[in-house]
């Protein structure tokens, strides 16, 4: 509920009140909510990088997920705040999706720490590759939703300045590297312990919500078109609202 709905309400907050309401002050200080932006993207990817606890690990790459969010509203540009938004909702979908994966292993575990797994692919090979979706899409691979809307932030900050889209970028590398080296450890080689071998593999109810996530991962990542498509209009007016004050 906090990462993939609460996180959420701050970023609204901006689209929906700072950037109408005052655009003045937001054209001001874009300069001061970029440079914040950049360091959640490039910064908090590092600190992720680092944690030895899977859901702290996912928490501080939603922060760093975030950042992208906050980045492409103050370009001002219809690439950023349409990307923005789209992010928004891959996040909810690809942040839950993840935390209920640990949920499910710390359901049969009572652990979340990265270093008592090991393995799990062998014993609970539904969930290891369901997990591998969602992570994939926590990297930004194509084809899934975490992809569309950061790449349209980078388009969006390339227009703006070239260095802003370069260090945007850097969550690709960033995010494949904590993301995949917690899924490697977890899931891939032998079997760790007894308390791992004797794992049980996702039960009915558990199946079903992490496979309507993924649905919905893939269906956003492969036609984002109805998603964007009612935004046009909206960001539209936003954009020229903002210009025109500053006129």
């Amino acid at each position: 509920m906090l990462a993939a709905i609460m996180l959420k309400l701050g970023a609204y907050g901006f689209v929906r009140f700072s950037l109408p309401i005052l655009p003045d002050a937001s054209r001001e200080l874009a300069w001061f909510m970029i440079a914040l932006s950049l360091i959640a993207v490039v910064y908090i990817g590092l600190v992720a990088l680092v944690q030895t606890d899977m859901k702290k690990l996912i928490a501080y790459s939603s922060i760093s997920h975030m950042g992208f969010v906050t980045l492409g509203f103050f370009l001002f540009n219809a690439y950023g705040v349409e990307g923005a938004l789209v992010q928004m909702i891959s996040h909810g979908f690809v942040s839950a999706a993840m935390f209920l994966c640990v949920g499910v292993l710390y359901d049969r575990m009572h652990s979340r720490m990265i270093a008592d797994y090991g393995g799990v692919v062998n014993t609970m090979p539904k969930f290891a590759a369901l997990m591998m979706l969602f992570a994939m899409a926590n990297c930004g691979l194509p084809a899934t939703s975490g992809f569309v809307g950061e790449f349209m932030v980078i388009l969006g900050a390339m227009k703006a300045n070239f260095w802003i889209a370069f260090a945007a970028a850097t969550t690709l590398i960033f995010g494949a590297a904590y993301t995949l080296w917690m899924y490697k450890r977890v899931m891939f080689g032998a079997v760790a312990n007894e308390h791992v071998a004797a794992l049980q593999d996702l039960n009915g109810r558990e199946f079903l919500v992490l496979g309507l996530l993924a649905a919905a991962v893939l269906w956003m990542g492969l036609y984002p078109l109805p998603f964007t498509d009612v935004m046009h209009a909206s960001v539209n007016e936003l954009l020229r609202h903002v210009a025109q004050s500053k006129l």
